[in-house]
């Protein structure tokens, strides 16, 4: 039984006529009187009484018609679905987010323009360390990420630079360095530092390292590890130390902590929108395209 067989028989059943369905389908009338002959021999019984002028649908027929009418629409609804998500109008998208970039103005943005142009999708957000997003972008579990640059590249991997934040120092309101009017690398020696793992970050990890060293700080005394800016600075307000943090952070900063910019620190933290190269679903292609036309706006 084909889809062909439903819709012949729902034409017939409905103008109760083989000459009217057939024009109303734009066949001929013998083959569609044939097509409905394949269709009760498959079933094992007839579905009309042929009558001098016309047909009547059977008891049987009359309920096959309705099962029939159902079973067409359940088939047109389940195309104009596929149909949305093959043109990137419906369908789930989900993103990871980096804690250090999810107050930044341009990924706002990017959400709050995507939602009013694809009103019908669905977007799951994941918070989730950048080198987790690279992980999980090239796994499958997510389909986009907005992560810190994390160079090397995977090989498998598209990225596009959207912003770049400076880093600063993060103190405890209140703290000594919160008095100076210029802060300096070498001000910061045996000062107690919140510092993240290089395992989250290893080249940036290095870059800090170095950039500290050439301005005199040639040994950051790290007193404690945290992977992600929220813990950093949670930390840094209970006044265990002092923590680099990107500038964005300022949207997200609790009262009990300061951002200070440090003169001769001028390492930038750069954010990328990261997704899988072969992954050809239009609705990425729609949201990557998003990002790249928000990115021009100002943090």
């Amino acid at each position: 039984m084909e889809l062909r067989h439903l819709r012949y028989f729902v034409a017939v059943g409905e103008e109760q006529h083989f000459g009217r369905a057939a024009a109303r389908l734009h066949v001929a009338q013998p083959p569609l009187s044939r097509q409905i002959q394949d269709l009760e021999r498959e079933i094992g019984f007839p579905l009309l009484d042929r009558l001098p002028r016309g047909v009547r649908l059977s008891a049987a027929g009359s309920l096959f018609l309705n099962d029939a009418r159902r079973i067409l629409q359940d088939v047109e609804d389940a195309k104009r679905r596929a149909e949305r998500v093959a043109l990137g109008k419906a369908g789930t998208l989900r993103i990871g987010i980096a804690t250090a970039v999810s107050w930044h103005g341009m990924v706002a943005d990017t959400f709050r323009e995507f939602r009013r142009r694809q009103p019908d999708v669905e977007l799951v957000v994941h918070h989730l360390l950048s080198v987790h997003q690279i992980e999980a972008v090239l796994s499958g579990r997510l389909d986009a990420g907005f992560a810190a640059s994390m160079t090397p590249w995977h090989k498998e991997l598209a990225h596009s630079q959207f912003a770049e934040d400076r880093m600063v120092l993060a103190a405890p309101k209140g703290h000594p360095l919160t008095k100076r009017e210029r802060i300096r690398l070498r001000d910061l020696q045996d000062m107690p530092f919140i510092w993240f793992q290089r395992w989250v970050n290893p080249n940036f990890y290095d870059q800090m390292m170095q950039a500290c060293a050439r301005g005199g700080l040639k040994t950051p005394r790290i007193v404690q590890e945290a992977p992600d800016r929220d813990t950093q600075l949670g930390l840094v307000q209970c006044q265990i130390g002092i923590a680099w943090l990107n500038e964005s952070t300022r949207w997200h900063c609790p009262r009990g902590v300061v951002l200070l910019p440090v003169v001769d620190m001028n390492v930038a933290l750069a954010f990328n929108l990261i997704w899988k190269k072969d992954n050809s679903s239009p609705l990425l292609q729609k949201f990557v395209a998003q990002v790249g036309a928000a990115k021009i706006q100002p943090n």
